[in-house]
Parts: C-alpha cells; sequence; structure tokens
C-alpha cells in the first residue's frame, strides 16, 4: 500500500471525508504536484525548529478535522520572520482554535513556507455524476471569483488537452507576461494538470480536489493551499 493509499484509508477509517492539509499535500508530493515545503509541529519549540529549517519566512496554519476554514477562525499567521514570531504565532494560533471551537480536535500546527508572489491559477477536480472526475483549470483572485473565468475537460487528459485548457482561458495572456507580470511557465502548469488528471483517474474515491492558489512562476510552480474531499 502506497502513500496515497494508506491516508485514503486512515481517513475512512476514522469517518473523515476532508483531509487534513498535510495528508492532502504528501498526496500531491506522491503524484509529482509541487508544493511549498512544510512540516507539522506540535510544541512552539518544534514549530520554531521546523521554521528555521524550512528557511524564513513562514506560514503556520491550524491542522484540525473541525476546523475546515482556517482564517474564520484566526488559525493562520503569515510572514513570519524569526524564531520568536513562530513560536508567539503558534501559541496565538492555538488560542484562536480553542476560542472558536473548544473542543476542537487539534493535530498539530502546520508549518510552511511563503512562497513568493507570482500569476496565481487554480486547479481543481469535482465528480460530475454523469460523466465522473472532472479537472478544471483558472487564473486565481478575482479572476475565478469574479469572472468565473475557467476551463473544465473530463479526466484522464492528454498533453495537448491540457494545453488547451490553459490557452481557453479568457485570462490566457496574463501567462504570457502583461505589463510588468513575468511570463509563467506554462509547460510546468501542463505537467500539474496532468499529474491532477492521473490522481483523480486512479482514486475515484476523490469526489473534489482543490490546488489554490497553485503559484505559476518564470520556472516552475508550486501549490501554496491543497484540498481533497472524498466520497
Amino acid at each position: 500500500m502506497n502513500k496515497t493509499e494508506q491516508i485514503i484509508s486512515q481517513a475512512r477509517k476514522e469517518g473523515r471525508k476532508a483531509l487534513l492539509e498535510p495528508e492532502a499535500k504528501t498526496i500531491c508530493t506522491e503524484y509529482g504536484i509541487s508544493v511549498t515545503k512544510f512540516k507539522v509541529a506540535q510544541t512552539q519549540e518544534e514549530a520554531a525548529v521546523f521554521a528555521e529549517e524550512i528557511g524564513f519566512p513562514v506560514v503556520l496554519k491550524i491542522v484540525s478535522e473541525d476546523i475546515i476554514h482556517k482564517s474564520d477562525a484566526g488559525g493562520v499567521k503569515v510572514n513570519l520572520k524569526t524564531k520568536e514570531e513562530v513560536k508567539a504565532g503558534y501559541s496565538k494560533i492555538l488560542d484562536n482554535a480553542k476560542k472558536y471551537k473548544v473542543d476542537a480536535r487539534i493535530a498539530g500546527v502546520l508549518v510552511q513556507e511563503m512562497a513568493p508572489q507570482a500569476t496565481e491559477v487554480i486547479i481543481g477536480s469535482v465528480k460530475d455524476p454523469q460523466f465522473g472526475p472532472a479537472i478544471m483549470f483558472g487564473l486565481g483572485g478575482i479572476f475565478v471569483e469574479l469572472l468565473k473565468d475557467v476551463t473544465f475537460r473530463i479526466a484522464p487528459i492528454t498533453e495537448q488537452e491540457a494545453a488547451e485548457m490553459i490557452r481557453g482561458v479568457k485570462a490566457y495572456p496574463m501567462l504570457n507576461g502583461y505589463r510588468n507580470t513575468p511570463p509563467a511557465d506554462v509547460d510546468a502548469i501542463v505537467s500539474q494538470l496532468l499529474a491532477v488528471s492521473k490522481l483523480i483517474t486512479e482514486h475515484p474515491e476523490i469526489k473534489e480536489l482543490d490546488l489554490n492558489p497553485l503559484m505559476a512562476y518564470e520556472k516552475g510552480t508550486k501549490t501554496v493551499d491543497a484540498r481533497i474531499i472524498l466520497e
């Protein structure tokens, strides 16, 4: 049994449909989806050590099956630049989590690298009752929320279909470099779409998947947040 199967099996045993973020990111890594460096800390000291290993600045996030919307719960701290800031942030996140939901089950605090800003894109998947798993691609931020600027294909997809999905969004010129925005590595985005296609095809028990945002750099990509929901 590989890591992906172990994680899904464990979640099922525990009666969880939503995977914890470290679980989702571990699965992503198994499938060649590039994610920010991360570790889960159980203490202030551990968080500070992990932050130093990963490299400042870092982001801290609560890891709890009872807290889905981490920001609403005060469970996220960004741009922490020293061990002292990390320790203080760790304590604050735990305090906020307990205030938000007194009986929340807490698996730790995720320490992850703070990805440099770039063009934000989204890769997602949903399960169509008729056609099965479908892949979605769009530009992040306002392009998704306001303009609903996304493309869909039924999985599995080919390299050509992945490239067509990318070219199919209205905001595609942004990816070629626009004004002072550098061009994005479209080949790297294609490889991430193909990796997601492989993952959801091999694991039909995945009902929803979101890589949002996925930072598209001039060279390579990096997923900042990953979410996986099981059937």
